[in-house]
């Protein structure tokens, strides 16, 4: 055994989709970052060891144009293009890929946290014991981020954190119990059946649980190709975190005991199928949450209240399980209290009220439990996750801590917006990108989605307002900016139609993956071409070939000094129109 010191700009503890993005955004824009994860592989409860699918504001498509972008939607883009068979250890390499070969990143897996020291309300390092390698890893930092999912770095360093409900005083909240407890919500484990294709008969192992029609009476099972979310223990008798080995077991006889139900307990249609995996990490959905300078409650999400500081956003309904989950037969698993719009996500919430240099970001942000209810879906978590990767980038630059950084909230909603996320009510002011004043033009175009559509400030469609230009490809359509007078250019950025109204996530669950499309959007624009101008005359002609994301920043080979730009002979990955939400023109590429 040998001990590993290094010291960085920032170092993210736990792996999942929200320390994922948050430790990709922070090395982006420059600062050096290690990534943490105490599992052998990223992505939490999107990996291979739990496999669930990744809910967000667009609730399962019942909310059109509300699918979270940024780095989330170019993983799952990745995933589409090279998984098209849903493949979880491909997945899992892919989010590896994206951490592993990410510039000014580096990885530790397999190595859990479990001391960190602190000096007068600030964290100055921690300890991780890397398994694999049997070395003890310090490292240190002026920043960090607790992405744990229980918030163990925060726990370690002595933040403020709550467990359980408030009471319906607390914070006036309506649906809210009376009285405050420590009840949260439990852990799933899931299974993976196939059709093999001839009867396969099933022995209940001795020790499986046993269940009846009576007794699933408020839990549908008809689709018996995957786990249900509703096998769930845990947050009453069992506490997630000190029990989750009692848990872990228990889940483990529900899930066999379902599956007997399911193959010797009447006819469900199961003859032919086959267990092909069951999950042995239980995925969890709730332990601690941690207090920032603002609590996020029912009402801010009940409202859609649009902060000042707003950095992310969720509308996943406030999805309120049961206390005990699968134990408690006589009520339905879940009640879901559906929200009429997004809300946004203060930045507030994504920082520790007393340890002064710690962000938050995943399931532990700053909210209520019934805030919680909404905001702990993995989508939400992710976007979240960006803005703070994003916003630790800010601060090591400027040498502030989180709170100080909240002065300089235009900044990084700007940065944020850039990168191609989405802040409601927010909308590109960036005085650097040279298409804000330009004048666009086009051959054609479809009825509401005229060429200066593209340049309202928002990338995507919101309500009425399409935010972008349409054409059909039958008529060869092409795009023209004209600049406010000759512009030297490094950088193009386009952000296409990827179908925000459309999953792309990766799941076990059939009926999630069949109102996918198979492999990259159709919508997407697969080829164009740019041609850049100056007085006329033509300066360079870039074609732009494999296209597959929704959002591309393409540095030019050298700067070019122009005053007009044309987009044309643009094709699809299959769609008959092609739509083009944002264009934005630099003159010196991000580093």
């Amino acid at each position: 055994m040998h001990t590993l010191s290094r010291s960085f700009d920032l170092v993210v503890v736990g792996g999942g989709l929200s320390g994922l993005c948050a430790a990709i955004a922070a090395a982006r824009h420059g600062a050096k970052t290690a990534l943490v994860q105490n599992r052998p592989m990223l992505g939490g409860n999107a990996s291979s060891e739990i496999r669930m699918h990744i809910c967000g504001a667009d609730h399962h498509m019942s909310r059109p144009n509300a699918r979270e972008t940024g780095i989330l939607e170019e993983l799952l883009l990745e995933h589409k293009r090279r998984n098209p068979t849903n493949n979880y250890s491909i997945f899992d390499t892919i989010l590896w890929e994206k951490a592993a070969f990410c510039p000014g990143l580096t990885l530790y897996l397999n190595a859990c946290v479990d001391e960190a020291e602190t000096q007068s309300g600030r964290i100055l390092s921690v300890s991780a014991f890397q398994q694999t390698t049997e070395t003890r890893l310090r490292l240190s930092a002026p920043l960090f981020v607790d992405a744990s999912g229980d918030g163990t770095l925060g726990a370690l360093a002595g933040a403020d954190f709550v467990v359980g409900r408030e009471s319906r005083d607390t914070y006036g909240e309506r649906h809210a119990p009376l009285v405050a407890d420590h009840c949260t919500m439990g852990s799933s484990l899931m299974f993976q059946a196939r059709d093999v294709g001839r009867p396969v008969p099933f022995v209940r192992p001795p020790w499986a649980n046993q269940y009846t029609e009576h007794d699933l009476r408020h839990r549908e099972h008809a689709d018996v190709s995957s786990g249900y979310w509703w096998i769930e223990l845990g947050g009453g008798r069992y506490e997630t975190i000190a029990d989750a080995e009692i848990l872990r077991d228990e889940l483990l006889k529900a899930v066999y005991g379902m599956w007997d139900h399911i193959k010797n307990g009447g006819d469900h249609g199961a003859e032919n199928m086959d267990l092909e995996w069951v999950g042995i990490l239980p995925g969890k959905r709730e332990s601690r949450r941690f207090l920032g300078d603002y609590v996020l409650t029912e009402q801010d999400c009940q409202q859609g209240r649009i902060f000042e500081d707003a950095v992310a956003y969720g509308g996943w309904p406030m999805d309120v399980h049961t206390v005990e989950g699968f134990l408690n037969d006589a009520d339905e698993p879940t009640v879901y209290l559906h929200l009429p719009q997004v809300y946004t996500i203060p930045y507030r919430c994504l920082y520790s009220r007393n340890i002064s240099n710690l962000f938050l970001c995943g399931r532990i942000i700053s909210a209520s439990h019934m805030a919680f209810a909404s905001a702990r879906v993995m989508a939400t978590c992710a976007v979240g996750g960006q803005a703070v990767g994003t916003a630790a980038a800010m601060a090591v630059r400027e040498g502030l801590e989180p709170r100080q950084l909240g002065a300089h909230m235009q900044e990084l909603r700007q940065t944020l917006l850039k990168d191609d996320c989405y802040i409601p009510g927010a909308r590109n002011e960036d005085p650097l990108d040279l298409a804000r004043t330009a004048k666009a033009s086009a051959s054609c175009s479809l009825p509401g989605c005229g060429p200066e559509k593209l340049l309202s400030g928002v990338s995507r469609s919101v309500g009425q307002e399409s935010n972008c230009w349409a054409a059909p490809l039958e008529q060869s359509p092409w795009l023209r900016l004209q600049l406010d007078g000759p512009k030297t250019v490094g950088e193009l950025r386009l952000s296409f139609d990827s179908n925000l109204s459309r999953e792309i996530t990766i799941s076990i669950n059939r009926t999630v993956l069949g109102r996918q499309s198979a492999g990259t959007p159709p919508e997407l624009v697969r080829s164009c071409t740019a041609v850049f101008s100056l007085q006329g005359k033509p300066v360079l002609e870039l074609p732009l070939q494999g296209l597959y994301q929704r959002h591309n920043a393409v540095r030019l080979p050298s700067p070019v000094r122009c005053d007009e730009l044309v987009l044309r002979d643009f094709q699809t990955h299959g769609a008959k129109e092609l739509r083009l939400f944002e264009l934005r023109l630099y003159e010196t590429p991000e580093a």
